[in-house]
């Protein structure tokens, strides 16, 4: 049995918030985010959900889906802003093209990420947030 060492687990001690109406995709980023040592791994299916539980957990990254019923990712990500002006909001969607990116700078995301790009890419991008 081969046991990681944190070195290799980056996320250790960290919690994320991961936010898509989409089960399996919700599914597969907590996965890649407990498997990168990530203490807690919050999942939300919708906005009102995200929300709630981000003011319950104080989650050190959200991963935001662009599309989702109710309120959309750009909506969440703006009520986040207001509520915790530091914390590293990124957003993963099928829409990342340049006005996407422009409007989820408006409202505070700090990197837009496109569904197509490789899970350690979306680990990378988390923790270059989180510092």
């Amino acid at each position: 049995m081969k046991i990681e060492s944190d070195t290799n687990r980056r996320g250790v001690g960290k919690t994320v918030l991961v936010v898509d109406d989409n089960a399996p995709i919700r599914k597969m980023l907590v996965a890649a985010f407990l498997s990168d040592g990530f203490k807690k791994c919050e999942e939300a299916a919708n906005g009102k959900e995200a929300i709630e539980i981000a003011k319950q957990t104080r989650p050190d990254v959200v991963v935001l889906d662009y599309s989702m019923p109710g309120l959309t990712g750009l909506q969440v990500a703006s009520l986040l802003r207001e509520l915790f002006p530091a914390m590293p909001l990124m957003l993963f969607t099928l829409y990342a093209s340049k006005t996407m990116k422009t409007e989820a700078a408006k409202v505070g995301i700090n990197v837009v990420l496109s569904k197509n790009v490789p899970v350690f890419t979306i680990l990378d991008k988390a923790h270059e947030l989180m510092g």
